[in-house]
């Protein structure tokens, strides 16, 4: 076991430095072989710990693999050690399952970029350090792992780098994850200050002892815990693009699709519900800040699906709506269903990798057109595509038939996502009645623009270019296979866990070592117990969603446009994404900006300059160029020289002797 949970970990590290180092001996296709064989094992090799950890006893549900020593100082002592508990053995699953099959839709959709090698290694250098985030025994480990994603995804966003869009939104991702990780790092220290630990099990068995404490920081008095919760919260908020450390996702879409599927839907963005998930027994004594992770990600589900109604880059859509889903996550977590939110995070890797992948395969047939205005009736060219989409949309609107064989038929966004709900409902607060409401309308427009995308892009007739549709075909088997596996799971692996995540067997799968179960079993318990509408709700708004998105967009096309021209304040408020690209360029950036120059201007130029290189150097310099005049050569210039300064010397001395 030991053995198979080092290699997970390291398989795709060495795979990255094969490829992106020995690329010009080894080609193009070598590299790809080398990476995606790494990632298949690591894949295999983490079915079997999800296997042994998750249906094993009670006593073997954490394994710490401790591999050496990586700082000791003083007081401080850090191991590098790989924990893997439920939830670890759950992102494994997920992290190394859609990465395997990113690695292998890459070969086909970069065919034919000349950059394939060093594509290959940043998506298994990504890969070595979401794996080290969700292994680690720590908080400086996690950092570690939290801020190699970051780095991955810069190097993936701007992979590119000859498009100037590119590496501005890269620059963006980087700037605006770098705010939540000032916060998170914040937390971290303060952690660390309150209970003297950076271990988890130290840490969780002095939380109780945490939440009687108080914070003395500037002039306040504050409940320590809830501070240093907030403060993690916050890097979660910039990692996983949450209501105002959103506006990175989704400008990253300038990378290649594989990246938006694999770092920007399934796995990196989950990074802040994992962090939450993982630190639930000090969130769990922190009701203030878990309120505060509940309003934020129902706020941030809300916001995100308003402006997925209105976008027209079918990749723009998709990252919306991963957005839109993460705010359900968080919100689930902030109630304290853990395992609803986790739940919600496994179903939601496949069929958002899905989408976005599918997405990929669309823009692949026509010749990288990502404009959903100059598409329609792609069907007739791609019809695996359409039905592997058809089932990825279904999936994220959360569709099914409830109360069919217990537990209800339905894809898996179905089963997920309505735990969620009942979840937020059963605890019976008003931060909960909140998440339920925006969570329900929410999931009614989360299905209008699904549906949507798919009615523009597949439907009617074709709008763009006729000599790009001549061209246009169905993708090879080698970007289908991945679709397949990924539908797979769209459609399967919310029936298939959910006694395990949030049914009867729920405590015998997660055990005690992995989310905090007091909380989860109490939520659990009333989630459960909700009124019958409580469960249909979230169904009957999905349905009227697609219902109202068919009416739009097959049965009388022109309703869009008429309703855009009816109320153009909403759309426009909509469509420009609530200005908060405009709001912050004008608050935070202009002004920076204008800073930066006067300190240039005014502080380098006028005053270090001008008093420096411009002024006492510059005289310094001049004086010098004079005395070099005397420098001729001619014997009687040195004499003159020389009899001056005697001159001046004996009238020194005679002044001073009079004096």
């Amino acid at each position: 076991m030991d053995l198979a949970i080092k290699l997970i970990v390291l398989l795709p590290l060495l795979a990255a430095a094969i490829a992106g180092l020995f690329c010009r001996i080894i080609g193009d296709r070598p590299a790809q072989i080398v990476t995606c064989a790494a990632l298949l094992i690591a894949a295999a090799l983490s079915i079997f710990v999800f296997v042994r950890i998750g249906f094993g006893p009670e006593n073997a549900k954490l394994i710490v693999v401790r591999l050496f020593t990586w700082m000791d100082s003083g007081t401080l002592n850090v191991d590098w050690s790989l924990r893997v508990d439920t939830l670890t053995a759950v992102m494994l699953i997920v992290v190394t399952g859609v990465s395997s099959m990113v690695h292998i839709y890459s070969i086909g959709y970069m065919v034919d970029d000349p950059g394939i090698p060093r594509f290959m290694s940043y998506l298994s250098l990504f890969t070595f350090f979401m794996l080290m985030l969700v292994t680690s025994d720590n908080l400086v480990q996690l950092f570690f792992g939290w801020e190699g994603v970051g780095l991955a995804s810069y190097l993936l966003i701007g992979f590119w780098y000859d498009r100037p869009s590119a590496n501005a939104a890269a620059i963006k991702a980087f700037i605006v994850t770098r705010v939540g990780d000032f916060g998170f790092a914040l937390g971290i220290f303060a952690v660390w200050m309150l209970s003297g630990a950076i271990n988890y099990a130290d840490i969780f068995a002095k939380g109780p002892e945490m939440a009687q404490m108080r914070l003395h920081f500037l002039g306040m008095d504050l409940p320590a815990l809830e501070t240093a919760c907030v403060l993690l919260f916050v890097g979660a908020m910039g990692k996983s693009a949450q209501l105002g450390l959103h506006t990175w996702l989704p400008d990253a879409m300038e990378g290649p699709t594989p990246v938006s599927a694999l770092i920007h839907a399934a796995t990196m963005v989950t990074a802040g519900v994992f962090m939450v998930c993982r630190l639930s027994p000090l969130f769990e004594l922190a009701p203030i800040a878990s309120a505060v992770v509940t309003l934020v990600g129902a706020s941030t589900a809300f916001f995100a699906a308003t402006i997925g109604l209105t976008q027209f880059d079918i990749k723009r859509v998709v990252a919306y709506s991963t957005c839109s889903q993460l705010g359900y996550m968080f919100f689930a977590a902030g109630v304290g269903s853990y395992s609803a939110a986790m739940f919600h995070l496994t179903t939601h890797a496949f069929f958002k990798a899905l989408l976005f992948l599918g997405s990929g395969s669309v823009i692949t047939a026509l010749h990288h057109e990502q404009d959903m205005r100059k598409m329609g009736g792609v069907k007739e060219k791609t019809p695996q595509t359409f039905w592997l989409m058809w089932v990825g949309t279904l999936a994220l609107s959360g569709i099914g038939v409830p109360f069919l064989l217990g537990n209800g038929i339905g894809f898996a966004g179905f089963y997920s996502k309505d735990m969620m709900e009942e979840s937020a409902y059963g605890v019976h607060t008003t931060v909960g009645l909140i998440a339920f409401w925006l969570g329900v309308v929410a999931a009614f427009m989360t299905a209008f623009y699904s549906t949507r995308l798919m009615f523009m892009t597949f439907y009617g007739k074709y709008r763009g270019d006729h000599h790009t549709w001549e061209h246009a075909h169905e993708s090879p088997a080698v970007i289908l296979i991945p679709l397949y596996v990924l539908g797979a799971g769209a459609l399967l692996s919310g029936y298939i866990a959910f006694d395990w995540y949030v049914g009867h067997d729920w405590l015998a799968f997660w055990g005690t070592q992995s989310i905090a179960v007091k909380s989860t079993g109490e939520v659990l318990h009333h989630a459960h117990e909700v009124p019958v509408w409580v469960t249909l709700a979230p169904l009957v708004f999905a349905l009227s969603g697609i219902g109202l998105s068919y009416l739009y967009y097959i049965v009388n096309p022109a309703l869009p446009a008429l309703t855009a021209r009816r109320f153009p304040a909403i759309y426009a408020l909509f469509y420009n994404k609530w200005y908060f690209d405009e709001i912050y360029d004008a608050v935070f950036v202009r002004p920076a900006l204008a800073i930066g120059r006067f300190l240039w201007k005014k502080g380098d130029g006028a005053v270090i300059d001008g008093l420096g290189p411009d002024n006492l150097a510059a005289r310094a310099q001049e004086m010098a160029g004079v005395l070099m005049r005397f420098q001729s050569g001619y014997l009687y210039h040195y004499a003159f020289v020389m009899l001056v300064g005697v001159a001046g010397l004996v009238t020194y001395f005679m002044m001073t002797a009079a004096g």
